[in-house]
């Protein structure tokens, strides 16, 4: 039986009668869990990761000490880990889950290990979902699970799927266990009454994704709204989609989930859409992912009757423009309609002070092995390379948050 309360899934829509004023300035809500000490070790993390030649010298020696089985496990548990993971199990992270849950956020577990492309991982892969899964429903500290597809499925499978190619009768077989996977958890999910994402991957494996989605939302978001997919609004013809699929989920009478990202692999997506000689999806400009994201969330909060949204996004400006938009509309901060959501180890100051005012706010706390999920940890460390002054933003946050405290003992 679930323990979590009824009002944690979308009922009515709540309406606003005073707010909170919000300020990403403000490094006291920010950093108000962390000791000096910790707040000091984090500083010279970014400060370390704010170097470019660093990071790239830093990723090259990690993976060559792997290879030769060179003992640097304790070391990376200790510092990048440590920031960015909750722990190597769903036990382990239980003390970031309560760490964030008395700062009013939640936590998605996200079990971040890339495996083996065969059969047995896949599964092993379905079964640890399902304990993220039956955490969740425990309580409301953990308001949505999330998976990839690709966690659970050929990756090569997905994309000839996609292509059109004509699947062999073991391919077709082996596409149909993918499809049970993706409704085993779903399922699931439903049963629990816990919210699921389906990440966003890359655009030739996307289209599949978002036919699995859309029917899982079909068959699950009837009463609630429980299964959520990804939209990147870098691709440009994503914000099509996003309107599209609210016209279909209306007109079959379920609730369309939508996780609202900028996008993850554009690198990837550049490269692909060259050496394929075929139109790259992504936008030519910055400011063409902003308005389409921006848009986006106006266009989710206009069509709340059917859609249920979470801005998966660091960035200061759309959540500002998100909460002024639910003031403009008298929209409760804790309407169950509307998250934000922000990785563990970045962007705190987003996250706690929208928690602070009020709104609802939630933390992907990633966990496995250390060695297995060093692909993520390196994919942060370029994050916070490549995003536009991102460590440089992480690192004065809290050096101005050390000088606040030096300056309060005086």
């Amino acid at each position: 039986m679930s323990n979590r309360s009824s009002s944690s899934m979308p009922t009515i829509v709540q309406r606003a009668t005073t707010t909170k004023s919000v300020s990403f300035e403000d490094t006291s809500i920010a950093f108000s869990s962390q000791s000096n000490g910790k707040l000091r070790k984090t500083y010279w993390l970014f400060a370390l990761m704010n170097q470019g030649w660093l990071v790239n010298l830093g990723t090259f020696f990690i993976k060559l000490a792997f290879k030769l089985q060179l003992p640097v496990k304790k070391l990376i548990k200790s510092t990048i880990f440590e920031q960015f993971c909750g722990g190597e199990t769903i036990r382990d992270c239980e003390k970031t889950i309560q760490k964030l849950h008395s700062g009013r956020v939640g936590t998605i577990l996200d079990y971040s290990v890339e495996g083996e492309d065969n059969e047995a991982s896949f599964d092993e892969t379905v079964l640890e979902i399902l304990r993220t899964i039956e955490r969740a429903s425990e309580s409301n500290d953990i308001p949505f699970c999330v998976f990839k597809v690709t966690g659970i499925g050929s990756t090569d499978l997905l994309e000839k799927a996609q292509s059109g190619t004509e699947l062999s009768h073991e391919e077709q077989d082996a596409y149909e266990r993918i499809r049970q996977r993706v409704d085993v958890l779903c399922k699931r999910a439903s049963e629990r009454s816990v919210r699921i994402f389906i990440d966003a991957e890359e655009s030739w494996i996307q289209d599949t994704i978002d036919k699995l989605a859309y029917e899982m939302m079909d068959r699950y978001n009837h009463q609630q709204c429980i299964v959520y997919n990804t939209y990147q609004l870098y691709r440009s013809d994503s914000f099509d989609n996003l309107k599209k699929s609210t016209q279909t989920a209306r007109s079959k009478g379920y609730f369309l989930g939508a996780k609202l990202v900028r996008g993850a692999y554009i690198e990837k997506e550049r490269i692909q859409a060259h050496e394929g000689e075929y139109l790259d999806p992504i936008h030519h400009t910055k400011a063409e992912t902003d308005r389409d994201f921006n848009q986006s969330v106006e266009f989710c909060l206009d069509n709340r009757d059917t859609v249920s949204i979470c801005l998966g996004t660091h960035n200061e400006y759309s959540c500002h423009y998100c909460i002024n938009r639910m003031q403009e509309l008298r929209i409760a901060p804790n309407d169950t309609h509307i998250w934000f959501a922000q990785l563990l180890g970045m962007s705190d100051n987003i996250s706690y002070n929208l928690a602070y005012a009020g709104y609802n706010v939630a933390k992907y706390v990633p966990y496995g092995p250390v060695e297995a999920v060093m692909p993520y940890l390196f994919r942060r460390a370029a994050e916070n390379k490549s995003i536009a002054g991102q460590s440089s933003r992480e690192y004065l946050l809290v050096k101005n948050e050390l000088k606040r405290r030096k300056s309060c003992q005086k």
